[in-house]
């Protein structure tokens, strides 16, 4: 690799390969130390294509989440089953990798701004900014820098599009599906919210139970599956439909997302 080549998006890869280096070596006791990752189908990383593969997971703090996704996918394409013992892995990162973020939390300071560097595809929200309401525009730019990011490699997206759970599919991940026809692998996280404050930079609480679960890629018609077909399979595979409101206490949900609105106003 030349010292100076470039991504897509004009980053250079050995900074960011560097980057991605020592931000794992300073994040993996937060995943194997103070808390334990326990993580489920780490042999559907190694059986996917290089490029053109769009990971959908649900989503419970604005950095953590993805953070654990750089151990956990670099520590499979290394052979590790189910772990991410070993920081080694880090040594050769894989850096075709990307995920979607909103534009204003990477840039809310100057950590976000380091990180957005290890491979941010950052848009505006068409319906949140700054903590408010919105309705906007989809940017073309926007989507067009995810397609981008495809072309090159791997993409993680948020389909929420939130922290708080059991919020409705955007329309516009089925709509890049269908578009794109990506090879679509659904993640499901749990323990981060407990484990982490909201932005996923501060320990909350040790000895927190947490879970990373890679499920077998979607099978999706293309051509002919609707939207709302799409959405709905989506919403079953990162466990984010509504029938799976009946397995978690109300009163924990609700609290919770008063929890939320109090970050986003404090914010």
């Amino acid at each position: 690799m030349g010292l100076f080549k470039k991504n897509p998006f004009g980053h250079i890869l050995f900074i960011k390969k560097w980057l991605i280096r020592i931000l794992g070596l300073l994040t993996h006791r937060r995943y194997r130390g103070f808390n334990e990752l326990q993580i489920e189908g780490s042999e559907i990383i190694r059986q996917l294509p290089d490029t053109n593969v769009l990971f959908i997971s649900n989503h419970q703090t604005y950095f953590a989440d993805v953070i654990a996704m750089f151990h956990v996918f670099n520590a499979a394409l290394s052979n590790r089953q189910d772990s991410i013992k070993n920081v080694g892995y880090l040594w050769n990162p894989k850096l075709n990798f990307y995920y979607v973020a909103a534009k204003e939390t990477m840039k809310s300071g100057l950590i976000p701004k380091i990180f957005a560097y290890t491979g941010s595809i950052s848009i505006e929200r068409t319906w949140r900014s700054q903590g408010k309401d919105v309705k906007r525009q989809v940017k073309m730019s926007d989507i067009s820098a995810i397609k981008k990011a495809l072309d090159d490699g791997w993409v993680v997206t948020f389909p929420q599009g939130t922290t708080t759970p059991f919020k409705p599919i955007r329309k516009g991940t089925a709509h890049i599906i269908k578009q794109y026809k990506p090879v679509v692998v659904p993640i499901v996280i749990d323990g981060f919210r407990r484990s982490f404050d909201k932005k996923g930079l501060r320990i909350k609480k040790k000895n927190v139970y947490q879970s990373f679960e890679i499920k077998e890629p979607l099978q999706i018609d293309y051509e002919n599956e609707s939207i709302a077909s799409i959405v709905e399979k989506i919403e079953y595979a990162i466990e984010q439909h509504p029938s799976f409101l009946k397995v978690i206490p109300q009163e924990e949900l609700l609290a919770q997302e008063e929890l939320n609105k109090q970050r986003e106003f404090l914010s």
